[in-house]
């Protein structure tokens, strides 16, 4: 079993009305566990203390590390702001902390203050406005991770790999995921203007997008001919059940070979994504690892029941197939040499925790990376494609999916050759 708290961060962060803009659920729902700290809350006395060290009991780290220049900068801030009057110590704390997590670079570190962690929470918990795009940073650039199915982003144009360069009058270039998402998120019916620079164009374009309630689906069958096509757009809560449902129409349907399409899936719940492995491996295959970096790994296998496995399946991929969508196509490549059609995917491969704190505030901090049954890092990486298939702008305008074709059409190879 898994614990409901525990899944894969999609880092990636939906864009929308999220207090702090991570999209829960993958768009719905957050991967990490969430652990109870019980620590004092900070108090300060008026003088720094004469000696302030850390003492660092770990072999091979330094033994102490001086905390005095700390004090040093909040003593002379107290004493010389020509403000100082109006200071707010408990704000300079969080700040310092901020400062503390953001200097190890990595953007899906966070420390939340009071009110953002309840935001955050709340959020998590009920529906949500913005534009429906997941984001993330990449190369120290913010990045569209995914637009997601029927939402303002995606009816606006904009696609998986798109640079945001600014948010309305505001650049991108020093913000956290965190502070994007602010900025783009909204209520319904207002606007936001995103300076956007994609690979295929010459010049950035602005791009309105009016915010909007969003509802994305789970999950979308097809028949075509003797094919079925199985579309995955998240992996939430109900992944499981609705994709339980699918698999028994079928089941029960003529179908020979199935599309398993997780273009612009930004992840989700990493259970579920287990629980839907089990349905294309059986029983004891190892569907991901986790690695923390000091020699401890956790597997996770499948459950079975495998009744999807006799069936022909090629799997389509992109820039937005990000965290447990790519720890399910590595699984199902890695296990049965299944095809990946389309184009390489996102690369998101971490693990946070959320530890909360006893005043309120919370840290998202990244403790392990995932890893292919095959030992494989997905983090930057990401998973190439077998059949390489570029889905261009103007093949969206004119309704047309080459890399939909090229899958069909592999398909229907396999079934007629029965390879």
């Amino acid at each position: 079993m898994f614990s409901p708290k525990k899944y894969i961060l999609l880092a990636v962060l939906l864009v929308a009305i999220f207090g702090l803009g991570v999209v829960i659920g993958q768009l719905g729902i957050l991967p990490f566990k969430i652990i109870p700290v019980g620590i004092p809350g900070v108090r300060f006395q008026e003088e720094p203390p004469e000696t302030f060290q850390i003492i660092n009991k770990e072999s091979g780290k330094p033994k102490e590390i001086d905390f005095s220049r700390f004090w040093d900068v909040w003593q002379k801030v107290g004493e010389t702001y020509a403000t100082r009057k109006h200071l707010d110590s408990q704000k300079m704390v969080y700040g310092a902390i901020a400062g503390m997590v953001k200097s190890l670079g990595d953007p899906y570190t966070v420390f939340f203050e009071p009110q953002e962690a309840k935001r955050f929470e709340d959020d998590s918990k009920g529906s949500f406005e913005g534009i429906g795009a997941e984001i993330g940073i990449k190369k120290g650039v913010l990045t569209v991770i995914a637009p997601l199915e029927e939402t303002p982003a995606k009816k606006a144009g904009l696609m998986a790999g798109d640079k945001i360069l600014k948010i309305d009058d505001t650049i991108t270039a020093d913000l956290t995921i965190e502070e994007a998402v602010r900025l783009i998120r909204g209520t319904k019916g207002t606007e936001v203007v995103l300076t956007v620079s994609r690979d295929a164009w010459t010049e950035t374009k602005e791009i309105k997008i009016a915010r909007d309630v969003i509802k994305v689906p789970i999950l979308k069958l097809e028949f075509k001919g003797d094919l079925a096509y199985l579309r995955l757009y998240q992996f939430t809560e109900n992944s499981s059940e609705e994709f339980t449902k699918a698999a028994g129409t079928i089941l029960a349907s003529p179908a020979k070979g199935i599309v398993l399409d997780l273009r612009n899936n930004p992840g989700g719940y990493l259970d579920k994504a287990v629980d839907i492995a089990g349905w294309f491996l059986a029983q004891g295959q190892v569907v991901a690892m986790e690695d923390f970096g000091n020699g401890q790994k956790e597997t996770f296998y499948s459950a079975g029941p495998a009744k999807l496995a006799e069936y022909k399946t090629v799997i389509l991929v992109n820039q937005g197939s990000a965290s447990a969508s790519e720890i399910l196509a590595g699984a199902l490549k890695e296990n049965r040499g299944l095809k990946l059609i389309g184009e390489k995917t996102y690369g998101k491969g971490s693990v946070q925790q959320l530890f909360d704190f006893n005043d309120g505030s919370s840290l998202k901090v990244t403790v392990a990376k995932w890893l292919t049954p095959n030992g494989r890092s997905i983090s930057d990486e990401g998973l190439e494609a077998d059949v390489k298939v570029e889905l261009k702008a103007e093949d969206l305008e004119k309704n047309l999916d080459p890399q939909l074709d090229k899958a069909i059409e592999l398909l229907k190879e396999q079934i007629t050759n029965n390879k």
